[in-house]
């Protein structure tokens, strides 16, 4: 069981239970709903038909920044040189439950 999500301009496979990092998003007290569904899957290969009123239910387990990534330019024989540093914000996310079409799909409890 998966769904494929779009949040942040990307798109995310996601299933029930798993924890996901994505870009900076808005929440309420840890709670997050994608109801920006793409396909929905249930069984190996076959696909939901109808997606509307499709979500995904999550929470939030921690907000920080990703590591840092150096950006360097550099032009020969110009004495150009610049060097920036860039570390991007993040959510991470553990996906709780995928409703479609009035079926729900939990994680499984360990």
């Amino acid at each position: 069981m998966y769904a494929v999500i779009k949040t942040g301009g990307k798109q995310y496979r996601v299933t029930p239970g798993e924890t996901l990092r994505i870009e900076t998003t808005a929440h309420e007290n840890g709670a997050l709903e994608f109801s920006d569904v793409v396909a929905v899957s249930g069984e190996e290969g076959k696909f939901e038909e109808k997606l509307e009123g499709a979500k995904v239910l999550g929470e939030v387990v921690r907000e920080g920044r990703g590591d840092k990534i150096l950006v360097f330019h550099f032009k020969r024989k110009k004495q150009y040189k610049k060097m920036q540093g860039h570390r991007q914000n993040f959510v991470e996310v553990k996906i709780n439950e995928i409703l479609v079409n009035g079926k729900s799909f939990k994680a499984e409890a360990k």
